[in-house]
């Protein structure tokens, strides 16, 4: 299994994806490699890896050699000649399955497919035309779809999170369907639900919170719209938006013109303690997604006992849609999604019923277990005769 974000490395879900997967694989008796990033936080690289909980993890030094003023896409696929070197540390060790987790390590888990003369099964996260809106700008933009393209086709199977995704990658990739397997992410929910305070008391302020990368379609200005609406019909909010990104400049600015500075809080990073510690005093979780193409965050937020408000949009919108777990917004409407707000903080009841729906849903669907044997699935076809 190739990744370019594993633990401590997280800038999104595929971290936590993987993460989740590799190590439900390796209880249910699969042998796992991981290749991923060195990473400052981690150990440093050893020549045979690292066991973490029966996962085999191997980290590459990436840092060199380095393209000064080059493009990311050039720096990843410079990267990657330094994962397949890194698998000179298998030894004897050879793989039934190589197992890519989007583009950044396309090139390395291409190459080991071939070495080792094994299937390539590629988990898409999502995809440029997707995060664009269906459109592709010219540029870098143009240039990773055309890398997740390649990927795809070099791929006996690609595994994607929704039936929206399955349509767009089969679709846009011109891919046969029946190559194309839908396989939800997964969750913990018994980590999440540890430790919870609770709610605080009725005389603290309601702490409306979300997370996730700080970019422009993660429509994070859209709550913060809604927050300088909502305020106006209720005092003593608190609103927390964790994560770091490229749009963090433009989100305090739009802070400022909507005049919400004072009661929204831009913390940075949270690690998976903070964050559970987070929810657990929320009165909601928000995620105003414009394009989410699972999202993961939605299950945190549910296993961490969190009323859940979410856009009409993607993943998301097939994830919860219909199931009582959480209130649903036109994507983009601010308007709209603080009427959501003040309606759930107006009604307790309401509140307490979408929790228990949101632990159901979690218990029936998304347990790492089931996701993992739904993979082992997908390997077991490609090995059969």
């Amino acid at each position: 299994m190739l990744s370019w974000e594993y633990p401590p490395g997280t800038a999104g879900g595929i971290a936590a994806h993987v993460d989740g997967l590799a190590h439900a694989l390796a209880l249910s008796g699969v042998e796992v490699v991981l290749i991923t990033r060195a990473h400052p936080l981690a150990d440093a690289p050893s020549e045979t890896g690292a066991e973490s909980d029966g996962v085999r993890v191997l980290r590459a030094a990436v840092d060199m050699p380095w393209l000064a003023g080059g493009s990311d896409i050039a720096r990843t696929a410079s990267a990657n000649h330094a994962m397949v070197v890194r698998s000179a540390a298998l030894g004897d060790w050879r793989p039934d399955v190589v197992h890519a987790h989007d583009w950044q390590v396309a090139w390395a888990a291409d190459v080991l497919a071939t070495l080792f003369d094994v299937p390539l099964v590629t988990t898409l996260h999502g995809t440029e035309r997707g995060r664009h809106g269906g459109h592709l700008p010219s540029g870098e933009a143009t240039d990773i779809n055309s890398i997740e393209w390649w990927l795809a086709f070099r791929s006996a199977r690609v595994i994607t999170s929704t039936k929206l995704m399955v349509r767009e990658i089969a679709g846009g990739f011109e891919l046969d369907p029946a190559r194309v397997h839908r396989i939800p992410n997964g969750i913990d929910p018994a980590w999440w639900r540890s430790d919870g305070p609770g709610p605080p008391p009725g005389d603290q302020p309601a702490l409306i919170l979300t997370w996730g990368r700080v970019q422009f379609e993660k429509g994070f200005q859209v709550l913060a719209r809604a927050i300088s609406t909502l305020r106006t019909r209720r005092g003593n909010l608190e609103c927390i938006i964790a994560g770091r990104g490229s749009y963090l400049p433009e989100l305090q600015s739009q802070l400022d013109i909507e005049g919400v500075s004072d009661v929204v809080t831009l913390p940075g990073f949270l690690s998976d303690h903070e964050l559970r510690a987070t929810i657990h005093r929320a009165a909601c979780v928000v995620i105003p997604s414009l394009y989410e193409p699972f999202g993961v965050v939605a299950l945190e937020a549910l296993a961490g006992g969190a009323p859940l408000i979410v856009a009409d949009t993607g993943g998301l919108a097939e994830l919860v849609g219909g199931t009582g777990s959480a209130l649903l917004f036109e994507p983009g409407n601010a308007e709209q999604l603080a009427d959501r707000i003040d309606q759930l903080l107006g009604d307790p009841e309401l509140a307490a019923r979408m929790r228990r729906a949101g632990a159901e849903l979690l218990e029936a669907t998304y347990t790492w277990d089931a996701i993992a044997a739904r993979t082992n699935d997908v390997y077991l076809d490609l090995l059969t005769p």
